[in-house]
């Protein structure tokens, strides 16, 4: 387990940081031109509509753990769709959602049933933050957007994805595990800019060398 302070630096302001990472891939979300929505992506099994509604199914996901809601659960809406004839909108107010959820009092300490095992409401969104900043990326290089990500962002999960994945069944901190919940094969080690981005692209099983 993270050193008590080592939990400090990880989880500090995790609230906040969710809504920048969110707020960077409403950015992207919002450049999406009517024809790219069945464009591929980066995650083998998803077309754009499939990945912006992963992104939004999962922060309603996450606000129904803090309701009691089982892993099993979280497991079985995972594809329902969450964006209607509004993926912007439907995207938007599901961020808020779930942030006005984290910020109650006592939610970050609350243990939740997370599929990939019990954790604190404060890791789960940190895992969480991770996802965004990652599909952010996803987005960006599947309808052909700028694909440079917050360094903020990027330093954060690069530099605290062993601790933010701490404990968990299945984790891109493991060299052997097969990223199922980032569902996108390894590629090679990148030597590419900015580094830090491509390491940690590389890390959660991207290809993060140019298209």
């Amino acid at each position: 387990m993270p050193t008590l302070t080592g939990m400090t630096a990880v989880f500090e302001g995790i609230v906040d940081r969710f809504v920048a990472s969110s707020s960077e891939f409403g950015q992207k979300l919002a450049a999406v031109r009517p024809g790219q929505w069945s464009r591929p992506t980066p995650c083998p099994e998803w077309n754009v509509r499939q990945l912006v509604n992963h992104v939004a199914q999962g922060n309603l996901s996450y606000v129904r753990l803090l309701g009691g809601a089982t892993g099993a659960e979280f497991l079985r809406l995972r594809d329902a769709d969450a964006l209607g004839a509004d993926p912007s909108g439907a995207f938007a107010r599901s961020v808020q959602d779930c942030a006005a959820a984290f910020a109650r009092p006592g939610a970050l300490d609350q243990v939740l049933d997370y599929p990939l095992g019990q954790v604190p409401g404060r890791q789960a969104l940190a895992v969480r933050t991770t996802d965004t900043i990652i599909h952010t990326w996803d987005l960006a290089r599947s309808v052909g957007l700028e694909d440079t990500l917050s360094p903020v962002l990027v330093a954060w999960a690069s530099n605290h994805l062993d601790e933010i994945y701490d404990g968990l069944a299945k984790t891109p901190a493991d060299p052997q595990t097969t990223h199922q919940f980032f569902a996108a094969p390894p590629g090679e080690e990148p030597l590419a800019s900015p580094p830090q981005q491509h390491r940690l692209l590389h890390r959660v099983g991207r290809r993060p060398a140019p298209a």
